[in-house]
């Protein structure tokens, strides 16, 4: 049986008042900032948001997340985790998302037993139950719960109900990790982090709304979305683009023709190297 919006609104009520205390991560995207509301709303201070940072997350991602708890009066303690450190991560094969979420909930598990909380939560969704994410298994072996996807609740449903709820982000777009730009086998540095965020900043104020900057090495490939592809696609655009990237170290500058795809990096993978890395 198919359960409506309502019923799931309530079972989510339901299993998050049974976890008693938990810590929640959260990284500012609609499915972790609905799950902090949703979890604050039900056990009030028995909750706690826990945002990490690193060169990975973008600074204007940053401030819009503590903006959003801020708000809501949601408490958050920020935290800082070391995946940098990490050569499995720098080496940016298919499992390094893996390893990201891994010093995640490693970090979040020391806070979890120093601050006496129960449970680890975040904000995986009945969508992301078929995608290729790595970080489900990091999820799965330090205990993580995943109370929107064991609802099954939806990613549309999600944004249904935080717009419902009067969250502005109700239909923020997604925002994966600065290293998600990276092609796979090229290792993730600060250098190509900063390269990517300081792009993706210049191609916001050229007035783009859904867009991705792709690290090649020496040649960007950049993302524009369909419907704004006419502002993207002429002389004009071209001349403006081409000095901003090559002052960010690009040699060659592209314009992806077929747009903006969320995971588009992923296309590249090979089925084994999939099964590796979960």
């Amino acid at each position: 049986m198919t359960l409506s919006l309502d019923h799931k609104d309530e079972a989510l009520r339901v299993r998050l008042a049974a976890l008693d205390t938990v810590l929640v991560a959260y990284s500012g995207g609609t499915d972790s900032a609905f799950l902090a509301w949703a979890a604050h709303r039900v056990l009030g201070p028995q909750m706690l948001a826990m945002l990490a940072d690193s060169p990975s997350l973008p600074r204007r991602e940053l401030k819009s997340a503590v903006s959003f708890v801020e708000e809501m009066q949601i408490p958050l303690k920020i935290v800082a985790t070391e995946e940098m450190a990490r050569p499995e991560y720098v080496r940016n094969d298919a499992a390094r998302c893996f390893h990201c979420k891994d010093e995640l909930f490693r970090v979040m598990e020391r806070e979890r037993s120093a601050l006496g909380f129960r449970t680890i939560a975040y904000g995986m969704n009945a969508d992301d139950r078929g995608d290729f994410r790595p970080g489900q298994r990091a999820a799965q072996l330090h205990n993580v719960v995943a109370p929107l996807s064991e609802v099954g609740l939806t990613k549309d449903e999600i944004r249904l109900l935080a717009r419902r709820a009067g969250l502005h982000l109700w239909d923020k777009s997604a925002s994966a990790c600065l290293s998600s730009r990276i092609e796979y086998g090229r290792p993730v540095t600060r250098e190509a982090l900063s390269a990517v965020e300081a792009g993706e900043m210049a191609l916001r104020e050229l007035g783009f709304r859904q867009f991705r900057v792709r690290h090649h090495g020496n040649l960007v490939r950049i993302e524009i979305a369909s419907e704004e592809s006419d502002l993207a696609f002429t002389p004009e655009m071209a001349r403006r683009l081409v000095p901003i990237f090559k002052k960010l170290g690009f040699e060659y500058v592209t314009l992806d023709c077929e747009g903006y795809r969320s995971g588009s990096m992923n296309a590249v993978l090979r089925i084994d190297s999939i099964g590796r890395a979960i």
